[in-house]
């Protein structure tokens, strides 16, 4: 079983999926030649032929305007967009019609393509590098949107990605591209969407994370471990649609909950999960909920990233807080 990284478990999870249906194709600026601009489509041209892995101008609203049109006609398309910052021109068609193809056409047609962008910060990118909008896409309705957090459910998150007869925006965290390697076997099987993950088991406060932030979220259940304080980590993974029932069932067990997110804080995920628990789980509660996020500002250029992001201090001072009420 060989040990990747998350961006090689990627490019794992594509190239199983061409060679076992070959509607599969994959299509972007530079995926071909080059494969991609951090090497997620890496010698897939060379194997599957410019047919199916296709270069395409830097022009982001053509790209998913062609995968919609594609995936109506049969086929599977996988596109990238080379970085979240730039793939406003691409949400027109992602409202307007990969959203809406099945309800429109009262499910004559449906929409199965996949759109990948790394996101969010840590890698000292520059402006319009590093932001994370995942709640602009779970605001979107028929919209699937997804979140891998290690190489192991990259791999398996992909592959159940394209799998879907709909829509799915996949975000990929960039910081964690190449940080972390797991074994992962090349084995074809996907892992459930609309599904957490629980990380650690814990019985005296919840912690919910997803992508990158759940490196620093484990890092902060480890130190508080070593304070007596038993910590419960929740890998969101599934943005949209949520698994509800697992965060509650969580929060039951421990009647505390901290949330911790790179993205701005004001109608954030995190907020969403606040409102879910104001809603259904507010008799579990034993202290007021915690968010833990980025601030409502443009995201930093390289020298502050750091300062912007979620720290694991932060996080354990939140969940201090919370013990502490």
């Amino acid at each position: 079983m060989a040990r990747v990284t998350l961006i090689e478990a990627l490019t794992m999870a594509m190239r199983h999926e061409m060679e076992r249906d070959p509607s599969v194709l994959m299509l972007g600026e530079d995926v071909g030649v080059n494969g991609g601009v951090f090497r997620a489509t890496a010698g897939l041209q060379q194997t599957f032929g410019k047919e199916r892995v296709m270069d395409t101008p830097l022009a982001e609203n053509m790209i998913a305007g062609m995968s919609v049109g594609m995936a109506a006609q049969g086929m599977r398309p996988v596109a990238e967009i080379q970085f979240t910052g730039f793939i406003y021109p691409a949400v027109d068609q992602l409202i307007s019609h990969a959203g809406r193809l099945r309800h429109r056409t009262r499910g004559r047609l449906h929409c199965p393509m996949v759109l990948r962008a790394p996101y969010g910060g840590g890698i000292h990118a520059p402006e319009h590098h590093s932001e994370s909008t995942e709640a602009m896409f779970a605001h979107m309705p028929g919209i699937r949107v997804v979140i891998p957090a290690s190489p192991s459910r990259a791999y398996g998150l992909l592959l159940a990605a394209i799998r879907d007869p709909d829509p799915v925006v996949f975000l990929e965290p960039k910081r964690i591209y190449r940080a972390v390697k797991q074994e992962v076997e090349d084995n074809g099987e996907a892992l459930p969407l609309d599904t957490c993950f629980i990380l650690r088991e814990g019985t005296d406060v919840t912690l919910v994370s997803w992508g990158a932030m759940t490196l620093e979220t484990m890092k902060a259940a480890k130190q508080l471990e070593a304070d007596g304080v038993s910590c419960e980590v929740i890998d969101l993974a599934t943005i949209s649609p949520m698994d509800t029932d697992t965060i509650l069932e969580s929060l039951d067990k421990t009647g505390r909950i901290v949330v911790v997110a790179e993205a701005p804080r004001t109608c954030g995920v995190a907020s969403e999960i606040a409102a879910l628990v104001a809603e259904e789980g507010i008799y579990s509660l034993k202290a007021p909920m915690r968010r833990v996020t980025g601030y409502d500002t443009v995201m930093p250029l390289f020298r502050r990233e750091m300062d912007y992001l979620p720290s694991v201090e932060r996080i354990v001072d939140a969940v201090r807080d919370t013990l502490e009420d």
